[in-house]
């Protein structure tokens, strides 16, 4: 399944033919230089390596420059892999663009969402809280019990309490292509798309 990577722009709209309007997140896509391929023979499994974002040599490790040089390919700031079912039909220094998109296919997007620090259950859940009457005392917003007693004396992995919010990988699927801008290299895709402005996205290619 392969794509493409790129930044988050923004959000806008655009309008349809009968007028009406569409919300879509921009996506400056591309190019992106194939740096390395994975093949069964030698990594066992097959993938395409993709860079994005051109960066200082000196910025680069040692290892990372060689693997750029090898490719004949300028250092980039993101590596990605793609998996794909036979890597041997791409060509190591390649480019992918967003010619690669068709205007009304599905694609699914990659990114990671805002941090919202530590939130309590409420904010991360959309607990209703205590009632705010008479006889509540300070546990308005508190998730109140938490485990059950002598059996089996513990908290079950995975039970819905305050932390971390947000900062986590977060793919949305089945999201429409609108439009493809080749010559500025911007992807228009309808809805929102997880991350802040000018972070990075993944964009798979369904099927």
């Amino acid at each position: 399944m392969i794509g493409i990577l790129g930044q988050k722009v923004g959000m806008t709209r655009v309008y349809s033919e009968e007028g009406r309007a569409i919300p879509v997140t921009v996506i400056a896509a591309g190019p992106c230089p194939v740096v390395d391929l994975r093949t069964p023979e030698k990594n066992g499994y097959s993938a395409v390596l993709l860079g994005f974002s051109e960066r200082k040599p000196q910025r680069v490790s040692k290892p990372l420059a060689g693997t750029f040089k090898r490719a004949g390919v300028t250092p980039c700031r993101w590596l990605r892999e793609f998996r794909v079912a036979d890597s041997g039909k791409w060509e190591i220094g390649g480019t992918v663009n967003v010619s690669l998109f068709q205007a009304g296919e599905a694609v699914d997007v990659t990114g990671t969402s805002k941090g919202k620090g530590t939130a309590g259950v409420i904010k991360r859940y959309g607990f209703g809280g205590a009632p705010a009457s008479h006889g509540v005392s300070k546990t308005h917003r508190k998730p109140n019990s938490s485990g059950a007693s002598s059996y089996p004396s513990r908290v079950f992995k995975g039970k819905r309490m305050p932390g971390r919010m947000g900062n986590e990988r977060v793919t949305v699927k089945n999201l429409t292509v609108v439009a493809i801008d080749v010559e500025n290299n911007l992807l228009l895709v309808k809805g929102a798309v997880p991350g802040a402005k000018n972070g990075l996205v993944l964009v798979h290619k369904q099927g």
